[in-house]
């Protein structure tokens, strides 16, 4: 019987348990640990539980924990960034690592076009004033036509081009800086190629970030520099990861008013719950929220679990589909 640890996930295993069921699975046992105060360090729970399957959602994987848990096979995320586990170690270990790309496209490019909408025409800062008792239409910055403005985005997967139609819909440009892809094939899609970061920087009206979170590539791409490159008029959007932004510059970016302000749905210390963002007129804050549906979020389970079943299962081949590290197998 392999044993499956999901470590601090949102919600119980009902689901997961009726779908094993459902599915003619017995030969795999799911284990769930809620322990917020870590009694134990994180690496000792997955060692104490014998698993060979493991979910997690904010811990870390590192190699450190991997040389603790000799029996572990599989980490099958319930996201599409693989940030939180150290991929070569994984490799090294014979640890298969699965992510879930595309499931929540559709929710993450709804919430960044509300995001801008949002910011657009300042909903949540109006709201903010009106609850306080201030009734002032001309509270805040000013307001413009969307019309003719550059929407920049970073990055071009599955959820930009979601994203497309929708922004073009209320009359603006799209900007996209992403290295890998052409100038015609962006142009298919009805957007424009910046050939730099530096150049969507300085074009764009709002900024909207949907790249991965790569070390020396991603992270910290939005930095004192780069907000120095932005319009003073110009909004952040970050529906990515939160290090991909450098948190101290956008606190002293959006206190000295070097940008408008920002919609962030996702913070550097999630695993603490805190920022300095927090409490910042100009910002608005999501608790990592874009990706969250009802359809999204049951997707999320039941892809993590077939990945687990198809590593683990004695009835299946042994090579889970959506495999980061091809290369294990």
């Amino acid at each position: 019987m392999a044993k499956v640890l999901y470590f601090n996930i949102d919600d119980n295993l009902d689901y997961e348990n009726k779908l094993l069921r459902e599915w003619g699975i017995s030969d795999i046992e799911l284990l769930e640990i809620k322990d917020k105060e870590y009694k134990k360090t994180f690496g000792e729970y997955v060692r104490d539980s014998g698993a060979e399957g493991l979910v997690v959602e904010y811990d870390t994987v590192t190699s450190q924990v991997m040389d603790q848990c000799p029996e572990l096979k599989i980490v099958s995320l319930q996201s599409i960034g693989y940030n939180n586990v150290d991929i070569k170690a994984a490799t090294v270990h014979h640890i298969c690592v699965t992510n879930i790309p595309g499931f929540c496209a559709d929710e993450v490019a709804l919430h960044t076009v509300a995001m801008t909408l949002d910011l657009a025409r300042k909903i949540t800062f109006y709201d903010r004033a009106v609850q306080t008792g201030h009734w002032d239409p001309l509270v805040g910055y000013s307001l413009h036509r969307l019309k003719n403005k550059v929407f920049g985005m970073v990055f071009f997967g599955e959820i930009p081009k979601r994203i497309v139609p929708m922004i073009h819909a209320v009359g603006m440009e799209i900007l996209v800086y992403a290295p890998t892809k052409t100038a015609a094939y962006l142009a298919e899609y009805g957007c424009r190629k910046a050939d730099t970061m530096e150049q969507l920087l300085q074009e764009a009206d709002f900024v909207s970030l949907h790249c991965p979170l790569i070390p020396d590539v991603t992270y910290h791409l939005m930095n004192e520099k780069a907000f120095a490159k932005m319009k003073p008029t110009a909004f952040l959007i970050n529906t990515s990861r939160g290090s991909v932004v450098d948190e101290e510059a956008l606190v002293k970016a959006l206190k000295e008013h070097q940008i408008q302000a920002a919609a962030i749905d996702v913070i550097e210390d999630e695993m603490s719950e805190n920022s300095r963002l927090f409490g910042l007129e100009n910002c608005i804050l999501t608790p990592h929220a874009a990706f969250m549906s009802e359809d999204s979020f049951y997707e999320g389970r039941r892809r993590s679990l077939e990945h687990l079943v198809e590593r683990l299962s004695a009835s299946k081949k042994g090579k889970p589909s959506d495999l980061v590290n091809p290369e294990v197998i």
